[in-house]
């Protein structure tokens, strides 16, 4: 059992962690100490973490306090554990991307996201649970078994990035990297009461990440706080020139636009085709009363009409799977990862199909033969290139909304978090979940989730969805700030404060 220090510490945000060690009132390690014991009492139960490396955590954590006790300057989140997404390499730890087929991979390398966190004196506590090669809504695609949502146990933690979000609502980290295709930083953490933040498109370099969808993937921060959110992706955004996507002009600071959390004189477009049939009336209620609350706050909302929203979730499941069917050929069983049937009998195609076939589940194998069959010849045009045209729509419905309004605002998810096993075997119901945030995806665009309260029918947290324009993400954080602030006002804490004891 955790002690009373610890169960005090665990309870802290990231930034009165890190003021706290930076001060010398607690050590780098009692607090990285304080999250193992955490993981230790609860995964059992959770099932957050695929791997936790504590000795690496702890070694961080004794640099920092070293570099302290020195009087050397630290950075701003120097010794605050962290809970990484098991799709990042990181040097010398297990990658697997919830996949069988990488099982025992171990990178020669890190991530562009790992090298920052190093330098920023993050620990990273170990790796996280994740919907196979980040398909997935739920986290029941893993082939390690599902993550529990700490709300209730016996409902999804969201997905793909479910155990990183799980991770932070259970306490077990104050931090967490997740990634976000077409929703799994957002959509877990509108289901787990926390706060997630989808960059913009080239904001945070994708060198490390395993490629899920190459246009459509990125990193960002999964927190319980705003601030700590803009704290965390200070860390590891800005340029990488081993990226041939990341974006070489400064980004906003974001920090700065958290601290101020102001909406006065902003225009808030509330989309009307992300609202309404297929909302979960708790799910809408809530929402409102956020944007109320934005209008007190000074903000002008206005309503505004993005058409082609509704034909997203048809063109992404051609552009994804069509984008991982390529990314996912590299999986082959020749190189690394899993190998089955070489007895010297077999043919090399033979070695590969039955590596394939034994490594990669269900929905991975559904999306490949999607993505295979779009870009065969003869459907190409008809499939992958209608879809591409409607997201140039999508793109065009942000451009004439934004001309408009300073940030657009919905739910994040239609529903709180469902039953584990409820959806599992009807894919398209699965797909649904990510129907509001695949747009965001699909333009470049930046956006952020954070939790407005709970749904009256079953008690169970509700996402706002903030989007802005690409390296606008300053203005996700006045907003997110400024809502957070007010809310916490009202209830006189911070909403994650209620989940319930593990």
């Amino acid at each position: 059992m955790s002690t009373p220090l610890e169960r005090d510490l665990i309870r802290q945000s990231a930034a009165t962690l890190a003021e706290a060690i930076a001060e010398g009132e607690v050590s780098a390690r009692e607090v990285t100490q304080a999250h193992l014991d955490r993981i230790a009492e609860v995964d059992d139960r959770v099932h957050a973490f695929l791997h936790v490396d504590g000795q690496g955590a702890l070694a961080t954590a004794d640099a920092v306090d070293a570099s302290r006790a020195a009087g050397e300057p630290l950075g701003p989140l120097a010794g605050v554990p962290l809970a990484l997404k098991d799709i990042l390499a990181m040097k010398g730890v297990p990658t697997t991307c919830g996949s069988r087929i990488l099982e025992g991979w171990r990178p020669p390398y890190d991530a562009t996201v790992v090298e920052r966190l190093r330098a920023a004196g993050i620990p990273i506590l170990g790796k996280t649970n994740m919907d196979e090669f980040a398909m997935g809504s739920s986290t029941e695609h893993s082939a390690y078994g599902p993550t529990h949502n700490p709300w209730d146990l016996d409902r999804i933690p969201g997905g793909s990035g479910g155990g990183s979000a799980a991770a932070i609502a259970s306490f077990e980290a104050p931090l967490a990297i997740g990634t976000d295709t077409g929703g799994s930083i957002r959509q877990p953490a509108a289901v787990t009461g926390t706060v997630g933040v989808k960059p913009t498109y080239g904001g945070v370099s994708r060198y490390g990440l395993v490629a899920l969808a190459s246009s459509l993937d990125q990193a960002g921060p999964c927190t319980r706080t705003v601030m700590d959110a803009a704290l965390l992706h200070s860390v590891i955004g800005g340029h990488d020139p081993r990226d041939s996507t990341s974006i070489p002009d400064p980004m906003p600071d974001v920090v700065a636009a958290a601290a101020r959390a102001d909406v006065r004189g902003m225009r808030i477009g509330l989309v009307r085709e992300l609202t309404g049939e297929g909302y979960q009336a708790g799910v809408e209620q809530r929402f409102r009363e956020a944007v109320e609350i934005l209008e007190h706050l000074g903000a002008e909302v206005v309503e505004v009409s993005c058409p082609h929203f509704d034909y997203a979730l048809g063109a992404y499941y051609l552009i994804l799977p069509s984008e991982c069917s390529s990314n996912l050929a590299r999986f082959d069983g020749m190189r690394y990862g899993l190998r089955v049937g070489d007895d010297g009998d077999r043919s090399v195609e033979e070695v590969m199909s039955l590596t394939r076939e034994a490594g990669f589940g269900p929905e991975v194998k559904r999306r490949i033969m999607l993505g295979t069959y779009a870009l065969s010849s003869g459907y190409y045009d008809a499939y992958y290139g209608q879809a591409q045209k409607v997201r140039t729509l999508i793109q065009r419905d942000f451009d004439a909304a934004f001309a408009q309004c300073d940030v657009l605002v919905s739910p994040t998810a239609p529903t709180t978090a469902f039953r584990i096993g409820e959806k599992v075997d009807d894919p398209l119901a699965m797909y649904l979940n990510d129907v509001a945030t695949i747009p965001v995806n699909m333009a470049g665009n930046c956006a952020m989730s954070l939790p407005v309260g709970l749904a009256p029918e079953d008690g169970l947290p509700v996402g706002l969805q903030v989007m802005a324009p690409p390296m606008a993400d300053d203005r996700l954080y006045l907003v997110g700030g400024a809502l957070e602030g007010a809310l916490r006002d009202r209830w006189g804490h911070l909403l994650i404060e209620e989940v319930p004891s593990l």
